[in-house]
């Protein structure tokens, strides 16, 4: 496994939706990736700090900006 396909994988890796040999081969590209460790860490760091925010503590703004960015992601199959 790249870093490509493992910055892909994270958000399922987090969910627990990757199936065993996937996970495996995360895992053990993780073990072996400094940059992909940081880069796991920031996520759940970032997932865990936005994942406190209510609706209600967006400005108009921030959620107009994030609402255009994410408009046209799409998860990959």
């Amino acid at each position: 496994m790249d870093c490509d396909e493992f910055v892909e994988l994270v958000t399922r890796f987090l969910d627990g939706a990757l199936d065993e040999p996937t996970e495996s081969a995360f895992l053990a590209h993780l073990a072996e990736c400094d940059g992909c460790d940081v880069y796991l860490d920031q996520i759940r760091r970032t997932t865990a700090d936005l994942g406190q925010l209510g609706p209600e503590q967006l400005s108009g703004e921030a959620r107009t900006t994030l609402l255009a960015a994410f408009r046209d992601w799409h998860r990959p199959a």
